[in-house]
């Protein structure tokens, strides 16, 4: 071993690149440039100032591009910061944007925010939304097929726990991975959505990629299975797909469509609506084995009379006896 670390030569990498001492090699500037024109979020918080400071709502319009990343989550971080998780009051700030948004584009957005893009966005969409609001839609002037076309990148909602996103399009790979809190309405999606989701209510008004629900354990999720593959498609290890036959639940589902249609103008959501009765029994709903088990044993515990935390602790005591059960324990 000492015959190979002796053979070593290291003298291009530790060699004097500039043996005279001229070039700086400390730190000497308060802080790195910024990447990019990441301006835009600056603005932004300078120009909503009057909801920031509780006087009053602000309605705002900006162009976006690729290199803009982040966009809202300085102004998130100031109003967390001043009013803490509660945020501000529903429509306190209504942003607008237009172009191609880079990456986590609203993320972190806390009550009171919403943002709404008109063209497309990177990957992160609304990772750690916090109770703002996402909308999503393609520009007025394309042409193509929004369900067919990816219009928001990978890793969406990643850790997200509180809010509402629409995206009239097609998301990327990892739609939803580990929401656990947000309702979503999106056209279809990639690969592996809703991998290790463990709260809030995914709908998908179309297909999807493989590997659906992998390592899911709470939450819900409904999917317009047209064609009859989503079977195929979905992590069974986990899962079990339902029908709904409900009529609340069905409400439910109707009025998140609704609100997905007023918001993107979605062409597909309004021809759902349109024959409501006849789409209903196509939608397959995907509800996580266990956290089906919790609900209803917190439901059997709340109809016997508890409530608050002995509900849950009997639900959960149950749960695990059903569990043990049926593995043997």
């Amino acid at each position: 071993m000492r015959a190979k670390i002796a053979s070593l030569d290291l003298s291009r990498l530790l060699c004097q690149v500039d043996p005279t001492g001229g070039a700086t090699r400390i730190h000497t500037r308060e802080r790195n440039e910024r990447f990019g024109d990441s301006s835009l979020d600056d603005k932004i918080a300078h120009d909503a100032q009057i909801a920031l400071q509780g006087r009053g709502r602000v309605k705002l319009a900006y162009r976006i591009n690729n290199t803009q990343r982040n966009i809202g989550t300085r102004l998130a971080g100031m109003i967390a910061f001043t009013y803490g998780n509660k945020g501000l009051e529903p429509g306190a700030i209504d942003l607008t944007l237009t172009g191609s948004a880079g990456q986590s584009f609203g993320a972190f957005l806390p009550p009171g925010m919403t943002l709404e893009l008109e063209g497309d966005s990177n990957d992160y969409v609304g990772k750690g939304l916090s109770g703002g609001k996402i909308i999503i839609y393609p520009s007025k002037s394309s042409t193509f097929l929004p369900a067919e076309n990816i219009i928001t990148g990978n890793v969406a909602l990643y850790g997200a726990t509180a809010g509402e996103v629409y995206i009239r399009g097609m998301g990327g790979e990892r739609f939803g991975v580990r929401n656990s809190g947000v309702n979503a309405v999106i056209e279809s999606i990639g690969d592996h959505g809703c991998e290790y989701m463990t709260g809030g209510t995914v709908v998908i008004l179309g297909a999807t990629g493989r590997n659906f629900a992998a390592g899911m354990s709470g939450g819900t999720a409904y999917i317009l299975d047209l064609t009859g593959e989503f079977p195929n498609r979905c992590n069974m290890e986990m899962v079990g797909l339902e029908t709904i036959t409900d009529p609340a639940e069905a409400d439910t589902l109707r009025a998140m469509i609704e609100r997905h249609v007023k918001y993107t103008g979605s062409d597909r959501g309004a021809s759902i609506l349109k024959i409501w009765e006849e789409m209903i029994p196509k939608f397959v709903k995907v509800m996580p084995k266990d956290y089906k088990r919790v609900l209803q044993a917190m439901k059997k515990a709340s109809d016997s009379g508890l409530s608050g935390e002995d509900a849950v602790q009997a639900a959960f005591e149950e749960n695990s006896r059903d569990v043990a059960r049926a593995g043997g324990g």
